[in-house]
């Protein structure tokens, strides 16, 4: 390809290493151009394969395949079928899912950093060190590998058979042993050595309050019945299993049906004190140590008291639902929402004997409106814990109406969060504080928590 031609998806160019843009890309130019280049580190200069290019292309996106000159913050990736730069020059993709591993771990909380300050600048027009934003912080206990804590993990089964996963935006599977972000009790089971022919999907949840993992099979549509049932049985002894009749998506979108196959359909969660129970369609945070450092930053948040009202949105399981209760005691409130039926039910089940707390199922925002009008009085406080895309305008508006005393605002998303946050401002909330926990080491995810307040001029 001369200077002149037009790069094409495909292509390879030469480009040097910029600052870290949000979803786990770095900022380069080419030929005047933006370019997103993922598996590289600011400063670096590599050899990047496009892999969205051409004049309809809004940005163009390349994946580094080859170093020229690397970064000295760079590190030999711990999983091997993750490496991208060994994989590509190999012919093969890398599997998704630890894009930042070939980075020195605290090295990743400073470009982790790098990216919250420059969403909630540019996005929601604060000054980050105005809402003493200090950083991305270590999860509490993280090991020094920053290995070993996913307590969820979902696996793909290839045609041959194979355990697997797919490389990043692919449909493409790369064949794994095992996975070393995931804690023990999962790799233990060593699901690459079991009969998986047949399968399309495997999940696998394991509880902090012990005993086996759940182990959740998803059937190819084209095989014989019967796979689920033949590894359900090749599982160690005391294993949890059952059939998902859900092939897109996850269990907890709650599309499917589960169908136990052996041992029980939950596993038993301890956060804040207290004992939850997860089913198979049910939502729990990932991160071992996540449900009590979140759970924690909420309640410093809200400071709930004896006979306040107070809502959890998005609630799952009732993580911050069940501590709340406690705080507010018997004269108090507490409404709790979820959107997924049977992350729903989890909650109920998890609440029994708490009768002031009204569980509540379907869309956050219509449900909220309906519900604080019934209320005997408007709510001292409301955590929010919402999917990636955020609250949205429409979500922004209805917690607003609401006017909480204060807000707990916890996100996995900072361009969702911190547009949300820009919405709040304008309904008249102001961001007191925000703090953000490295809850997915080697990704480039991050979580946040927000403190929001009623402004001055509310």
């Amino acid at each position: 390809m001369s200077q002149q031609e037009e790069p094409a998806t495909g292509d390879l160019i030469e480009v040097e290493i910029g600052a870290p843009a949000h979803g786990g890309h770095f900022v380069a130019r080419y030929q005047g151009r933006v370019v997103f280049v993922r598996h590289a580190l600011p400063g670096e200069r590599v050899r990047a394969r496009l892999t969205d290019a051409g004049q309809e292309a809004r940005f163009w996106r390349a994946d580094a395949v080859e170093m020229l000159e690397a970064s000295a913050h760079r590190v030999p990736h711990f999983w091997p079928e993750a490496d991208a730069i060994a994989r590509h020059a190999a012919g093969e993709l890398p599997v998704g899912g630890a894009e930042f591993g070939h980075a020195e771990l605290g090295y990743q909380r400073e470009l982790k950093s790098a990216v919250v300050r420059e969403q909630l600048e540019r996005l929601a027009g604060l000054d980050a060190d105005d809402v003493g934003f200090t950083g991305v912080e270590a999860a509490p206990g993280e090991r020094g590998d920053g290995l070993g804590w996913r307590t969820r993990a979902a696996f793909s089964v290839d045609a041959s058979g194979r355990l697997a996963m797919n490389a990043h935006h692919s449909d493409r599977l790369v064949p794994i042993r095992d996975l070393p972000l995931a804690v023990a009790a999962i790799n233990d089971l060593s699901l690459a050595e079991l009969p998986l022919r047949g399968l399309d999907r495997i999940e696998v949840a394991a509880g902090s309050a012990g005993g086996a993992p759940l182990v959740l099979l998803v059937e190819r549509a084209d095989a014989t019945p019967g796979a689920a049932t033949r590894l359900a049985k090749a599982l160690p002894e005391g294993s949890n299993a059952a059939l998902i009749t859900q092939h897109g998506g996850a269990a907890a979108d709650g599309a499917g049906t589960l169908h136990r196959l052996r041992g029980r359909t939950w596993v038993a969660e301890q956060a804040a004190g207290e004992t939850y129970r997860v089913t198979g369609e049910g939502f729990w945070q990932i991160h071992r140590s996540a449900p009590d450092a979140l759970n924690d930053a909420v309640q410093r948040i809200l400071d709930p008291q004896p006979g306040q009202a107070c809502a959890d949105l998005y609630a799952g399981a009732g993580l911050f639902t069940v501590p709340l209760a406690r705080a507010v005691g018997a004269q108090g409130i507490v409404l709790s929402i979820e959107g997924a039926p049977g992350t729903s039910k989890d909650a109920r089940r998890n609440v029994q004997g708490l009768d002031q707390v009204l569980i509540r199922q379907g869309r956050v925002e219509k449900v909220l409106r309906a519900e604080v009008a019934r209320l005997p009085r408007g709510l001292d406080a409301v955590v929010l814990d919402p999917p990636r895309t955020g609250l949205g305008r429409a979500g922004v508006a209805a917690v607003s109406a609401a006017r909480p005393g204060r807000i707990a605002y916890v996100s996995c998303d900072p361009a969702s969060f911190s547009r949300d946050l820009r919405d709040f401002a304008a309904k008249g909330y102001a961001t007191e504080s925000v703090r953000a926990l490295d809850l997915y080491p080697h990704t480039h995810h991050v979580e946040c928590v927000a403190a929001l307040v009623p402004s001055a001029n509310g």
